[in-house]
């Protein structure tokens, strides 16, 4: 198995950062779960949630993709709210489901962001990274992409591709 999965964790299922997500997985054959679409809650300590989507869809993730590739619009200068509560529900990888969450480690993980301009603010990627390292994944990167004028503009295409390239090989 070699295969990819992009989570999209926009509040807009088809806005600008599911523009950026569908030129990759197109030319790239890269699989899109859309983190809007499933019902996911909040981390709690009593489990409450444990019958959400969470469970199933990341065990799917696990046990089909190498590569997890996080894609998250800019919001208030951090990663998205959707993004951020499946992050905290990995927490129940750690504390219940501890067989699952052993199977992260050695997989990939790669984030990539989007906003309206080309102006993200240093330590953004912190979460991912360091999260990456806590899980025993290896971390291939990041990108921060931008739509103008709801395209994306040539200059923003090369440096996808470019890191598309340069993850590729662990792809």
């Amino acid at each position: 198995m070699n295969r990819s999965v992009i989570l999209q964790g926009s509040s807009r299922s088809v806005g600008d950062t599911s523009k950026i997500v569908n030129y990759i997985a197109k030319s790239n054959g890269i699989d899109i779960i859309d983190l809007n679409t499933k019902n996911i809650g909040h981390y709690d300590y009593d489990y409450k949630n444990k019958d959400d989507d969470f469970l199933g869809l990341v065990t799917h993730i696990i046990e089909s993709y190498d590569t997890i590739i996080f894609a998250t619009p800019v919001y208030w200068y951090s990663m998205s709210g959707i993004i951020k509560v499946f992050f905290d529900r990995i927490s129940d990888l750690i504390r219940i489901y501890k067989n699952t969450g052993r199977k992260l480690r050695g997989k990939n993980m790669a984030m990539i962001s989007c906003s309206n301009s080309d102006d993200l603010k240093e330590g953004f990627s912190m979460p991912f990274v360091e999260s990456a390292n806590y899980l025993g994944m290896h971390y291939l990167g990041d990108i921060h992409t931008y739509i103008e004028n709801g395209t994306i503009n040539n200059a923003v295409k090369l440096r996808i591709d470019d890191f598309i390239k340069t993850i590729n090989p662990k792809i």
